[in-house]
Parts: C-alpha cells; structure tokens; sequence
C-alpha cells in the first residue's frame, strides 16, 4: 500500500472527479474498463490527455497517468474526453454548500456567536477556494486540449506539405510527359512518309496522352487545400481567442476578499458578541455567479477546440487518399514514358537495321555485279541461303512495323530487277568477246 499510485482522472464532460487506485503493473485498458463503469464513457470513446496534450499509449501501463514531479501526485490530473461528442453541454452546477453555509446563505442576516461564526466562515472561505479550484481544473483540462489539437494540427500540416509536394512533382512530371510526345508525335509525323511508321503504335501514344490528361486530375488538390487553410485560421483565431487564457481572476479577487474577511473575524475576541454574515454571503454569490460566466466561457472555448480536432481527425483519412492517387498517377506517368522511351529505341533499332540493309546491297552492287546471287545472300546455319529479313531484329509486334516489312520487300523486288540487268548486260560483253 505505501507504493500504492493512485490516479485522478477529471471527466471534462461532467467536471467531476473519480480516483482509482492503480494494481501493480495494470493495463491502461483495465483501467478504461473501470473509468467506463463510472462514467458511461465507452473504452472505445475515451481519450486520456495528459496536462501536455499527450494521448496516453494504450500500449504502455496504467501508471503512465501518474507522474513524479515537483507537486507531488496529488495535484496531477489526466483529463477524461468523450470522443463521440464534440459539443459539451456546460457549465455544470457548482459543487454542493455543506449544512451550515447553506444555513447563512439562506439567511445572512442570522446572528451568531463569534466563535460559532468563525466555523460557518472558515468552512465558508473554504467552498469559494473549491470553485476557484474547480475552475483551474477544468481550465487546465481545456489547456491540455489546445496543446492536443495543435499536435494533431502540426501533424496535418505535414500532411498537406507531403501532398503539396507530391501533387508539385506529379504535376511537373506531366508537363515534361506532354511536351515529350507532343514532340514526338510532330517528328513522328514527319518521317511517316519515307521512314517508319506503326498506326498500331501512334494510337498507344495517343492514349498514353489522353491517360495523362486523367493523371492531371490527381494533382487537383485545391479542395483540400481550402479545407486545410480555413481550419488553420480558425486555430489561430482559437489560440488568440481571450477565453483560450486563464478568466479566473474576479474569482482570485473574491477568494482573497473571503480570506481578509476571515481574518478579521479571528481579531475579533471571542466574547458574547453576536455578528450577521451579510458580507460573506455576498463573497459567496459572487463567486458563484463568475464561476458560472466564466465555465460558460471555458466549455464554449472548448466545444471549438474539439469542432477543429474532429474536422482534422476527417481531413486526415481524405489527405491519405489524395496521396496515394498522386502516387498512382505518378507511377502510371512513369511507366508511360519508360513504354514510350523503349518504343522509340525500338524504332531506332529497326530505322539502323533498314539502314545497314541498304547499304550493304548498293555495296555489293558495286563491286561484286558479277558475283551469283547464292554467293551475295548470308548463308544460315543449314547451308541454305538464309532469307534477306533474318538480320533484322524482329520487333516485339509484328504489326507494329508491317509498313517496314512491306517497304523491305518492295526493296527486294528492285534488287532483284537490278540484278537481272547486271547479269544480262555480262551475257551480252560475254558473247561479243
């Protein structure tokens, strides 16, 4: 027992207090399941906030709600949220008068003896320095929940950054991605005529445009952004907001007012003296009515506070979204200009093959016009004149290119009418010899 912890959870929608007495090594979720017993409040609708704004981990045990420093346990709260609500229906009835100040507050012009006044008194000084307290409390509670919401702000800022600059890059990339087979197409359409041309290729670039275009609307995250920006305001405007600071201090003044009013009490001797409690009851109705102002104030203050925290907790899940459709689409335009760069190189591949072709029959023309065509041709691997298309690297679709194998063959059909006339014209100087 003497290294008993003991925890004081504040319930910010009731501002009362329950204290548990913590069992060795306890898990937090045991002891939700013992605040839900006392609250109402679902394990599942609870958040516990530290004075810093820190959610507790589920992960770790219970006795992370107590923490030693200079205060001493006693004093340190953790603050009790229902997560199902966001307006808090406040402020609460103040806590209840004993027998005895009810008695002078229901009459304060009673007369009573000096010595028994003093015990009405003290006990009278010692309820406005509770609802000053209660006060504090639930002032500290909505504290930790600012500190609690501009974490989870600071979180969707790097959120919005992250989407900001990917949404930046993928549009970038589409620009470049455009640019690219636009030009493309123009070149493309130019050498058609005399070089290489594939319908089944130029409709794949076509659409790879036209799927570009649809990426754009990936990079389209104005909406979030104007979501994100009007709830940055309204923090700010929040944090500046005067009930975002301590109001307590026409209860401070009333609760000092209550002690001097003691105080001269006790200088009074304790004769036979009689004495009325006008002045006091006024401390007391006073301090009543500033709670009352000033707790309307804290719970309004606080009903915003967790406005905001909920309209983040939905904007997160959407900034999730719109980042994985950036990724999506930046992936997709990657791999378009990758399929594209490789067709290119393809067709460069094919144009050089074509290339080499024709150069190598104007070379043999040349030089060997006598020379039989069996002995031109390459030989394949069986011996038999291997067929003039072989050399060519066959390209991944065949009809992609059937303009180049039909061009290829009109080729052959001339070569094979010039080599006709090669060998007649030999016939001829043969004979005249």
């Amino acid at each position: 027992v003497l290294f008993s912890q003991i925890v004081h959870i504040l319930n910010m929608t009731s501002a009362k207090i329950v204290s548990f007495l913590l069992h060795p090594e306890e898990s937090l979720h045991s002891l939700q399941i013992r605040i839900e017993f006392e609250t109402g409040i679902s394990t599942g609708n609870q958040e516990l906030l530290l004075e810093t704004g820190i959610c507790l981990d589920p992960r770790k045990p219970a006795s992370q709600c107590v923490i030693d420093g200079v205060r001493g346990w006693d004093s340190y709260m953790v603050y009790l949220f229902d997560k199902s609500k966001t307006v808090y229906d406040g402020p609460f009835a103040s806590r209840s008068l004993s027998d005895c100040v009810n008695y002078i507050v229901q009459d304060s012009k009673i007369q009573l003896p000096i010595p028994q006044l003093r015990k009405v008194w003290a006990e009278a000084v010692h309820y406005v320095i509770g609802l000053k307290e209660d006060y504090s409390r639930l002032f500290q509670g909505q504290r930790a929940a600012m500190l609690s919401l501009l974490r989870y702000n600071a979180n969707l800022i790097k959120m919005k950054n992250n989407m900001v600059s990917a949404s930046q890059q993928l549009k970038a990339k589409l620009e470049f991605f455009h640019q690219s087979i636009r030009l493309d197409l123009e070149r493309y359409s130019d050498q058609m005529a005399y070089g290489i041309s594939s319908e089944k290729m130029l409709k794949a670039w076509k659409e790879m445009e036209e799927k570009a275009s649809q990426c754009a609307q990936a990079e389209d995250i104005g909406y979030l952004d104007e979501q994100i920006m009007a709830l940055h305001t309204e923090i700010v405007e929040l944090q500046k907001s005067p009930y975002a600071r301590r109001q307590g201090e026409v209860m401070e003044s009333l609760e000092q007012r209550a002690i001097d009013l003691y105080k001269q009490l006790k200088t009074r001797p304790p004769d036979h003296a009689y004495s009325d409690s006008t002045d006091m009851v006024k401390i007391i109705v006073q301090t009543v009515q500033s709670q009352d102002r000033v707790l309307k104030e804290l719970f309004g203050h606080l009903s915003k506070l967790l406005g905001c925290k909920q309209k983040i907790i939905d904007l997160l899940p959407k900034i999730e979204v719109a980042l994985n459709n950036i990724k999506e689409a930046d992936n997709s335009v990657m791999q378009m200009q990758g399929k594209r760069q490789r067709e290119i190189w393809h067709l460069l591949k094919i144009a050089c093959t074509q290339s080499s072709s024709r150069s190598l029959v104007s070379s043999s023309l040349e030089g060997t016009a006598s020379t039989p065509a069996a002995t031109w041709l390459p030989q394949s691997s069986s011996g038999s004149v291997a067929h003039p298309l072989s050399s060519m690297a066959a390209p991944e679709d065949g009809e992609n290119f059937v303009h180049v194998i039909e061009e290829n063959l009109n080729y052959l059909e001339l070569f094979s009418s010039i080599l006709q006339e090669a060998r007649q014209e030999q016939n001829n100087s043969m004979m005249v010899s």
